[in-house]
């Protein structure tokens, strides 16, 4: 359960603040006093501070500077008067996760603590890398023994400690932010700030406006200053995962920057300088799209001060013992069924022959469903999720695919493909990355289905779904859509 730590000289700011993060799971300690609440802080690091401006005997930026001298990766959320708070706006550009003017909106309030507490994990959470299976409940493995991984580990090893840009490249679930997240904890950067955003999930304007920040009426809605990732994260670094989703305005404002190392905020003139390491992540093909004009060549250089590519899981299949035994232990922890003893030689065989096309995320959430489904102390072929035994159902209930019957092809995918059930299925099975699984899940029909639709032609798909032919070539190789006379995404090898 994460711990926040609250100081507001209000009692009933503290105790809206507490209820309303106790609906949320999270642990909530107020304090009137500054200097009280510092002295916890102190004691006993809490994941994220909300922290009031006006305070008696001490402003807010005062204690936020004390704050940042325990330690400068605590995310601290600024509790002003009013949205134009110059010292709200002066203590985000000194590294403060942002603000929110009274009166307080509770649910704008309990969704920014919730992704302070994220930044958080990502910084404060060590990877182990190389592990051979083994992490300490404060941290994650990143697990590899094979020739290919190994190369992998030597490479984020060799990269960490130098001061230049890195391009990851593999496909969806291969653990891309891992190796983002290992290079900034064993660099020099460490002690200093990481943040991460995704490309593909913001509108161009709000990735824009979260990469760079905006002025006070640069658009509609933008009732105040927003300090962007780029400012907020100096001297630290910034994660840009699905940077081959960024549209051709960013390209060119992020090339800049790293030409530069300055930018302005959308809507202003004021140019701002920083110093932000950044690492890149994407699965797309961006040689080909920048032949096709899609993304920038000059930003794909500057990217590309050094690669790392990582394998998909079905060309290191080596590693699934470790893996396996990882995910395994994971999942008897976080489920609390600890009488699983292990995975028997036949559904290890059932797995070992799977596809993985959501490589190490999709084994991950497999380990996790069958320690679910489990009803004695081994995990055995019928505990596995229906999909990896190569059965599936239709809608009226019916069973069919190995030894069972066959179905047209495609029609596995999209029958299993129902949003509602597919989403409650996952939170009843304590999902941890919902989001990801959720969009990938509903791509993999969509672009199943466009296919089937088109007979195959690509251009045609493309078309239809407002995108490149590249990004239908990209998705249809990552998630193993076999195009031929009829359209089917492949399982098993």
């Amino acid at each position: 359960m994460a711990d926040v730590v609250v100081i507001d000289d209000d009692k009933t700011v503290l105790h809206m603040v507490s209820r309303s993060l106790e609906k949320i799971d999270i642990d909530v300690a107020g304090y009137q006093d500054p200097k009280e609440g510092l002295a916890a802080i102190q004691e006993s690091p809490p994941d994220a501070v909300v922290l009031d401006i006006v305070l008696p005997e001490t402003s807010g930026l005062t204690l936020f500077t004390q704050l940042q001298e325990i330690d400068k990766r605590l995310p601290v959320i600024l509790i002003t008067a009013d949205n134009s708070s110059n010292v709200a706006i002066e203590a985000m550009r000194l590294g403060a996760f942002d603000y929110i003017a009274k009166p307080l909106d509770l649910p704008a309030l309990n969704d920014l603590i919730t992704k302070a507490i994220d930044t958080r994990r990502l910084m404060k959470t060590k990877v182990a890398v190389g592990s051979g299976g083994e992490a300490n409940e404060q941290g994650e493995a990143f697990i590899g023994s094979s020739s290919k991984m190994l190369e992998v580990f030597k490479a984020i090893g060799r990269v960490a400690s130098q001061d230049v840009t890195v391009l990851i490249r593999g496909e969806s679930g291969t653990g891309k932010e891992l190796v983002a997240r290992a290079i900034y904890q064993h660099s020099h950067r460490a002690q200093n700030p990481f943040m991460a955003v995704n490309c593909a999930a913001l509108p161009d304007t709000l990735l824009e406006s979260e990469l760079f920040g905006h002025e006070k009426g640069a658009f509609t809605g933008a009732d105040r200053r927003r300090i962007g990732k780029f400012e907020q994260c100096h001297n630290g670094t910034l994660f840009l995962d699905e940077v081959g989703d960024m549209s051709p305005l960013l390209q060119g404002k992020v090339l800049r920057l790293l030409q530069e190392q300055r930018f302005e905020r959308l809507g202003g003139n004021e140019t701002i300088e920083t110093n932000v390491r950044l690492i890149a992540a994407t699965n797309r093909d961006l040689e080909e799209m920048g032949e096709e004009g899609e993304f920038r060549s000059d930003l794909l250089y500057r990217l590309n001060g050094v690669t790392i590519s990582l394998p998909p899981l079905r060309v290191r299949k080596d590693d699934l013992p470790q893996l396996m035994e990882y995910f395994l232990a994971q999942a008897r922890a976080q489920l609390g069924k600890h009488d699983i003893e292990g995975i028997s030689p036949e559904a290890f065989a059932v797995l070992s022959s799977h596809n993985w096309p959501g490589n190490v995320r999709e084994l991950q959430s497999v380990i996790q469903r069958s320690v679910l489904n489990a009803s004695g102390p081994v995990i055995v072929p019928s505990f596995l999720p229906d999909e990896i035994r190569g059965i599936s159902k239709s809608p009226d209930g019916k069973t069919s695919g190995a030894g069972g019957g066959s179905t047209t092809e495609g029609e596995t995918e999209l029958s299993n493909s129902q949003l509602a059930s597919f989403v409650e299925g996952r939170l009843s099975e304590g999902s941890k990355d919902l989001y990801n699984e959720t969009v990938e899940m509903m791509e993999r029909y969509l672009f199943a289905r466009v296919l089937q639709e088109t007979d195959g032609n690509q251009s045609k798909a493309a078309e239809i779904l407002g995108i490149t032919r590249g990004k239908v070539r990209d998705r249809i190789a990552a998630y193993s859509i076999t195009v031929d006379k009829s359209v089917r995404v492949e399982e098993n090898d």
